[in-house]
């Protein structure tokens, strides 16, 4: 074999250890729940999470992308309030009831633990929890059309029911990509309100909210002590466009300050 020829030998065995070593660095840094996080899990001890192995560090930054293209939404709820006099650690988007269809993608990487299908004022919705083994969960509710993915993710889930909207493990669980999409519809389009909610938890510690013992006595453990302010973290252009949104349930939170 020629020194030219064993030089271009060596050169592209270089450049395909160079791409597998970026796309593993790459994974790493998104938190991606495929190849080496797929063993990362997250369970509630009734009183806590607990990552079942080692999880990853989460990105910096710039955590989240938005789950929609803020620009189509009307109105916004916030997470953490009072809201039809039940505490809501999750807030959401609403869009104008002529909406016939809104694209709901995955805001980071993730994978599907658990959901729900259930009937609520005579439509089927679906609930969705989403973890990212670096210790992000978001959970979708009140979305209407499944992407095809997400169809057959959820297709042996018990039949709905009317208000139950108890969820259900995926086993074994499916895992999304940043921007993937979720959904195409929302809402309740034979009534025309169109929006869906959207909460995001940050499991590796209870928030400050939390740290008041008469609120945690009286906000669940699972979800309501570990709720963040998700506005604030998708990137700055999409935050100022959220917060200049109307509040559909007042700004009044015990997340966003």
């Amino acid at each position: 074999m020629s020194t030219q020829r064993r030089v271009i030998i060596g050169v592209i065995i270089l450049l395909i250890l160079c791409a597998g070593a970026a796309w593993y660095w790459q994974s790493y840094i998104t938190g991606s729940v495929k190849g080496v996080m797929s063993n990362t899990t997250w369970e509630f001890t009734g009183t806590t999470w607990k990552a079942n192995g080692t999880a990853p560090t989460c990105p910096t930054g710039t955590l989240l992308r938005s789950p929609v293209d803020v620009s189509t939404v009307e109105s916004m709820l916030y997470p953490g309030q009072v809201r039809g006099g039940d505490y809501k650690p999750h807030g959401g988007f609403r869009f104008k009831n002529t909406t016939k269809k809104v694209t709901v993608r995955a805001p980071m990487d993730a994978s599907l633990t658990r959901a729900s299908r259930y009937i609520e004022i005579g439509e089927v919705q679906y609930l969705l929890e989403f973890v990212n083994p670096c210790g992000i969960m978001y959970r979708f509710d009140h979305v209407y059309t499944l992407s095809p993915a997400m169809a057959q993710a959820v297709s042996s889930l018990p039949q709905p029911k009317k208000d139950d909207s108890r969820t259900t493990f995926i086993n074994p669980a499916v895992s999304v990509k940043a921007g993937d999409i979720i959904a195409t519809v929302v809402g309740f389009p034979k009534s025309k309100n169109i929006g869906f909610d959207w909460g995001v938890y940050d499991l590796r510690t209870k928030n400050a909210a939390s740290k008041n013992a008469a609120w945690a006595a009286s906000h669940g453990a699972e979800l309501a002590q570990h709720g963040v302010c998700w506005f604030t973290l998708v990137a700055p252009s999409d935050t100022k466009k959220i917060k200049a949104l109307p509040a559909a349930g007042g700004k009044t939170s015990d997340y966003c300050k």
